[in-house]
């Protein structure tokens, strides 16, 4: 048994048991919520506190280029970063071959200072500023994502998966038990991975889409949640692959089809007394929810850019698939971009349905809890709830990554949360993808224009 097995959680522990550990894989996540890091013998990992990596990581874009360094005349030297294990979030890696164990690792400076630019870290630094006030957030992630069949060739559409019946998997199925078995051995093997990693899923579903699944995590920690998200999402990809398909977390993988969503539920808890500051003693709404609501509202527009990282996200922001494209509020209404589910004083909560599926959680998560910290310093009220369809509204959001990265940066309160040096690299990684986009002929324009204008 190794020294440092005796500070991991108890799942990773039983996992180990009986078996000698081969390989520990050291990561952190990118840009892009992308695992990188490396894999070491576990006795190398026994001698070794920590190891670097170039800070330049951060600056990758999706497509594998990397950006101009916003930063300081020294960045072109790619200077390391130290990355120190997090003991805590070591869990199974139960798809390899050998007996293997991830562990995500903080970014430090040189100076021993959290790194930045370091997602983890952004989402951390957020929820600082929750507990300085004397809250604690806590968050509700569901994660929306396709099974679909292999797609070798990027030219061809991503179509449905065969299921267990020879048949495409069906649309317009959501709830339907039916429709979830025919992908029960791809479902099978993501229960078994998650308790080999202690994992915990608060439920599974067939959700509006062909081959669409959720799955819903119980309410918990932002940090721990995005770890959860970053590891499951790692796992179902690993569990798809096993049974001959994907799983993709795209926005919008298939033209008709619903996009995939992250809805984030929010409620803050007081540590002084450990009660929900969005209902008072008697049961009913504080202010502090009504400022919770208006601070989605007045900042959310800012957040898009990290809600919606990419060109695909904007395909899912359209009417009548089940996405929101405002930013109306409502109680129990799933046409509102804000939605208050019917619950009880102690679980009153604020869903966001904007964020999809495709963005990093750790970014996601503090984009949506920076939104309503500022809503509870900035005490302000919230437009009139919406009791009526708020699809027929006007756009409140915007329409495209470039005029998303805009509003980003001209939210100087929600740079301010975020981090300045965060924000100049994101910025910079999310114009540089996007001005690669603009370089690719799609086969919409050589269809229509190649012989008609």
């Amino acid at each position: 048994m190794h020294n440092w097995t005796t500070q991991i959680p108890e799942a990773a522990r039983d996992y180990l048991a009986g078996r000698r550990l081969d390989e520990v894989e050291c990561i952190l996540p990118d840009i892009a919520g992308v695992a990188r890091g490396k894999a070491m013998p576990a006795w190398k990992f026994d001698k070794q506190s920590h190891f670097y990596l170039p800070t330049s990581i951060f600056l990758q874009t999706i497509t594998g280029d990397w950006a101009d360094a916003p930063g300081g005349e020294d960045e072109y030297k790619e200077p390391d970063m130290t990355l120190v294990p997090d003991l805590s979030t070591a869990t199974a890696a139960p798809w390899t071959a050998d007996v293997t164990l991830q562990v995500i690792h903080d970014a430090l400076n040189q100076n021993g200072q959290p790194h930045p630019t370091a997602p983890r870290n952004v989402l951390k630094r957020v929820v600082e500023l929750y507990a300085k006030e004397g809250w604690k957030p806590v968050v509700a992630p569901e994660m929306e994502f396709y099974f679909v069949a292999r797609n070798v060739d990027p030219n061809q559409p991503i179509t449905a998966p065969i299921g267990r019946t020879g048949r495409k998997a069906a649309a317009k199925q959501a709830y339907s038990m039916s429709a979830v078995d025919e992908y029960g051995k791809v479902i099978d093997d993501i229960y078994d991975f998650a308790e080999a990693m202690g994992l915990e899923i608060d439920g599974i579903l067939q959700e509006g889409g062909a081959g669409q699944v959720e799955i819903n995590l119980a309410h918990g920690d932002p940090v721990a949640l995005a770890d959860q998200i970053f590891y499951f999402k790692r796992m179902i990809r690993e569990a798809a692959l096993r049974h001959d398909c994907f799983a993709t977390f795209m926005a919008k993988p298939i033209e008709g089809e619903p996009g995939s969503a992250m809805h984030i539920h929010h409620s803050v808890v007081d540590m002084r007394t450990g009660r929900n500051i969005f209902s008072s003693e008697d049961g009913s709404e504080t202010p502090a929810f009504m400022h919770f609501i208006a601070g989605m509202q007045n900042h959310l527009p800012g957040a898009v850019a990290l809600l919606a990282p990419y060109v695909n996200s904007y395909r899912r922001y359209v009417p009548d698939f089940a996405a929101p494209i405002n930013l109306e509020w409502g109680r129990d209404n799933r046409t509102t971009g804000l939605r208050v589910p019917i619950s009880g004083p102690e679980a009153r909560r604020v869903e966001n349905r904007l964020a999809g599926m495709d963005c990093n959680p750790y970014l996601g998560i503090a984009a949506s809890l920076a939104c309503g910290y500022l809503g509870l310093k900035e005490r302000k009220d919230p437009r009139p709830e919406c009791r009526t369809n708020a699809y027929i509204g006007e756009d409140e959001l915007p329409l495209t990554l470039r005029s998303a990265i805009d509003l980003f940066e001209e939210d100087e309160a929600m740079v301010e949360v975020l981090g300045r040096e965060f924000t100049a690299l994101y910025t910079a990684v999310k114009r540089d993808e996007y001005k690669e986009f603009q370089s690719v002929i799609s086969p919409w324009e050589r269809e229509h224009l190649l012989l008609n204008v």
